[in-house]
């Protein structure tokens, strides 16, 4: 039996936050191998964050990623351990998204990425070019920085794979598992047997079924290893990554991570039969006679074995059931758990949110409620970060901490209902009974004075008075006088938190914008 153990993980690497990424990623590692992990995987462009944007256009960007690696690689922190590292690359003044594929202390081989993702919420291509050339790899010149540290002028880059003395091991990067003619179809018929997914996957509804069915067929249909990474939460943009690394072996999904959670590091393992891939492949007719006749992939040889020996008391990790969530689920974790990435983050002290009672503010009021589910969930189960973090940002003092969801909204989460003589009962006491439920510190606010002040001003200035249309005044008056309410509404929704500041328990900052962005991704209404 070659008996290996693999570990991948999710990371909440934070867009050039390159001090934090890097801690994360040693930590990463340092946890692989206590468990024993001859390989370790890490998200796509972890070093950097995959959120940059045009940073990546940047010079400093790269300079910074390259300083990052070789504080990695001067440590013991590759030593008799495979890892893949993301990050960018300028290669011959062309800018690759790229794995670094490091052992004991050095480069092995630079995988730059060869189909980018372009379409949706991605414009990879406005920042890095696909790598075309499949046939050679090519010799990369380190920084001189580098190779003086690491005693290493040069390392191959480009499409090939690792081979060790027991096995074969290839990198496939995010998009190119989806792509027609993926990579890993190629490498299977050279013999790879572990595959390395370094991704930068955001959460849509139902997307994990994609990317499980995705691995799960590559690897039915070639066999295999596959380790799946992935970011997990919000790198300072606008969407959320929800994690979900695992791990698939010839079909069947054998470690699972979690697709929604507020930790930093989570690292997956699972030991693996490498003998059950190259049987599972040999009982197939089919993938004899492709691999027969395959076209050779390029290859760089490591004179080292990765395998354990053979131990009685350690099996193969056995296959588990897939754990999916539901829409309504994923629709209430996704936002809940980017929005506390935001406020821990920016520090900011809370959220304040104009509470109508309509359909649009509800959903956010529930998300914001479902957050400090998530926060009181997570300290009842022992994450130290996630109880500090809300220490800091609720303003506990001497040793207490959150205990209860509502108790933590109402220090962080303050509702306004600003009504007008056109408001409904029934519109305010949802509004009322909403924020009890939460937990929110509820203002309920007449904001006529306001519009009476505009409207005189108005009068004065041009001698008329608008009239809504029920009382004889035209279409573009109605809608005039509904602006005004909606403007004034938003003008005040900025102002609580500055003038309020001081006369309202906890009022140090807080965003309206950030509850509210989300209502366009998640809920149709």
């Amino acid at each position: 039996m070659r008996l290996i153990t693999i570990s991948t993980c999710n990371l909440n690497q934070w867009a050039m936050d390159f001090d934090n990424n890097l801690s994360n990623i040693k930590l990463s590692i340092s946890r692989a191998k206590e468990v024993g992990a001859a390989i370790r995987i890490g998200p796509e462009l972890e070093i950097t964050g995959y959120g940059c944007e045009d940073h990546f256009l940047e010079q400093d960007t790269v300079t910074h990623a390259w300083e990052c690696l070789k504080d990695l690689l001067s440590g013991d922190w590759t030593e008799n351990i495979l890892c893949s590292i993301g990050m960018p690359i300028i290669h011959e003044s062309v800018r690759y998204n790229c794995q670094i594929l490091c052992y004991n202390r050095r480069i092995v081989m630079i995988r730059p990425k060869i189909c980018l993702a372009n379409d949706g919420n991605y414009r990879e291509l406005r920042w890095f070019s696909a790598w075309k050339f499949k046939d050679g790899l090519v010799d990369f010149q380190l920084p001189s920085s580098l190779s003086d540290a690491l005693c290493q002028i040069s390392v191959p880059f480009g499409f090939g794979y690792i081979q060790f003395q027991d096995t074969a091991i290839a990198a496939e990067t995010c998009e190119e598992l989806f792509t027609g003619g993926a990579p890993h179809v190629g490498l299977a018929y050279n013999g790879v047997e572990v595959f390395l997914n370094a991704s930068g996957s955001h959460h849509q509804l139902r997307k994990l079924n994609v990317r499980i069915d995705a691995v799960k067929s590559a690897t039915w249909l070639c066999g295999g290893a596959y380790m799946y990474s992935n970011h997990q939460g919000c790198d300072g943009g606008r969407l959320y990554y929800d994690g979900c690394c695992f791990i698939a072996v010839n079909g069947d999904v054998v470690a699972q991570g979690s697709q929604f959670s507020l930790k930093e590091i989570e690292v997956l393992t699972a030991a693996v039969d490498l003998d059950a891939v190259s049987s599972y492949r040999a009982s197939i007719s089919s993938f004899r006679e492709s691999a027969s006749g395959a076209s050779k992939v390029p290859m760089v040889e490591v004179p080292c074995k990765l395998c354990q020996s053979f131990k009685l008391h350690t099996l193969p990790t056995n296959p588990v059931e897939v754990k999916y969530h539901n829409p309504e689920e994923e629709i209430a974790f996704g936002p809940s758990c980017w929005l506390w990435d935001y406020l821990r983050r920016s520090g900011a002290s809370g959220f304040l949110l104009p509470l109508s009672g309509g359909a649009d503010s509800s959903a956010v009021a529930a998300i914001v409620g479902c957050m400090c589910q998530l926060v009181i969930n997570d300290i009842a189960n022992g994450d130290d970060q996630v109880k500090s973090d809300a220490i800091r940002v609720g303003n506990y003092k001497d040793g207490e901490f959150p205990s209860c969801s509502k108790e933590f909204a109402r220090r962080i989460f303050y509702t306004v209902y600003m009504g007008t003589e056109n408001s409904s009962h029934a519109t305010r006491d949802r509004a009322k009974k909403l924020a009890e439920e939460v937990g929110s510190w509820h203002l309920d606010v007449n904001i006529d004075i306001v519009i009476s002040a505009l409207l005189s001003l108005f009068q004065t200035l041009t001698g008329r008075l608008p009239r809504y249309k029920v009382d004889g005044g035209s279409n573009t008056e109605n809608l005039a006088l509904q602006n005004i309410q909606a403007r004034i509404r938003m003008v005040l929704a900025f102002m609580w938190p500055l003038l309020c500041h001081g006369s309202i328990e906890n009022l140090a900052f807080i965003s309206y914008l950030a509850a509210q962005m989300w209502m366009k991704h998640y809920v149709v209404i």
